[in-house]
């Protein structure tokens, strides 16, 4: 079976805080012949685990990378390294994927009040500060 999973199911999987649905949750992706990791999907995840679990920025690529790096596994690479590298740089998993989409689409410059502009801008990215 293909499946998508929700970032409820992701977090019940990683972070094994309710035993029986994260008990499921890991057997439902274990089982699926292919999941399908949805970039919003992963973005509510980091979400959670950083504002709701605590979990440093580190260990939540980590186990984003042990995820997506599963055989039966369909992700936009590009896109989630691009988030993950501003994760691992300091600044918001969901900024980078948003900065590496719109590029993507044809954008020349990412804007934002935020700090990942001087994240960004240190890596020689086209970047406007708001």
């Amino acid at each position: 079976m293909k499946i998508t999973a929700d970032a409820d199911v992701l977090v019940r999987a990683i972070s094994g805080d309710h035993e029986q649905q994260s008990k499921v949750a890991q057997r439902e992706l274990v089982k699926a012949g292919v999941i399908a990791l949805a970039l919003p999907a992963l973005c509510e995840l980091v979400w959670v685990l950083s504002q709701g679990y605590k979990i440093p920025s580190a260990q939540i690529a980590e186990a984003i990378r042990r995820l997506m790096n599963g055989m039966n596994v369909v992700v936009n690479r590009p896109t989630v390294e691009a988030g993950l590298a501003l994760l691992e740089a300091g600044g918001d998993f969901a900024v980078g994927v948003i900065a590496y989409e719109g590029s993507w689409l044809g954008a020349d410059a990412f804007i934002s009040d935020g700090k990942a502009v001087k994240l960004m801008e240190a890596e020689g990215e086209s970047v406007r500060l708001l």
